[in-house]
């Protein structure tokens, strides 16, 4: 069996080589009325959001599937639900960053060297702790991004600015509502 090269051949050409056209922590300039410095800030934090929001979503992927006790039900819904609105979030961060010129951190690998979210054990955790280490991660990112967006609005860059509020802020204070009322003990009513 010959391979063809020619042009209009539907021979897919496999294995191929190249090098890297645009490094990680650079931008390309684009015309969005932004200056360079202010797109290399906003890329460099939006980078570590990304990154932390790629580890919650494991996270909330690992403990939905390791859930345990009476309310496994309604956890294992709720904390797929949340993964994958953890998902559209990680979409719509590494998309602003592509959009201002930069490059998203995306290999899971490179995310674990950029995350400030600690690493959980490989085993199951009881409930309450998986929970806790899900509010951890929430707090981490929600501090992150707070700074984030008052940063990125000083600077004006609006877009960056209203992603992280009006997205990853948003959504992660509602997350960290329904996960932290799970934790509440509520006492038994006697009639």
């Amino acid at each position: 069996m010959t391979t063809s090269s020619r042009p209009g051949s539907s021979q897919p050409r496999l294995h191929q080589k190249g090098g890297v056209i645009q490094e990680f922590g650079t931008v390309k300039q684009f015309p969005l009325g932004l200056s360079y410095e202010t797109r290399m800030y906003s890329c460099q934090r939006l980078n570590k959001v990304l990154a932390d929001t790629q580890i919650l979503f494991g996270l909330y992927k690992k403990h939905h599937w390791l859930m345990r006790g009476a309310t496994f039900y309604q956890l294992h819904l709720l904390l797929d639900k949340h993964a994958g609105e953890q998902l559209e979030l990680v979409d719509a961060l590494a998309e602003r960053v592509q959009t201002l010129g930069g490059v998203a951190v995306g290999d899971p690998r490179h995310v674990a060297e950029i995350t400030s979210i600690p690493r959980p054990p490989d085993g199951v955790e009881e409930v309450p702790v998986m929970l806790s280490r899900l509010l951890e991660a929430h707090e981490s990112i929600l501090v992150e991004a707070h700074d984030a967006s008052a940063r990125t609005g000083e600077l004006g860059d609006d877009g960056t600015n209203d992603l992280l509020v009006s997205q990853v802020i948003r959504t992660g204070e509602l997350q960290a509502w329904f996960l932290a009322e799970h934790l509440v003990d509520t006492p038994l009513v006697r009639a």
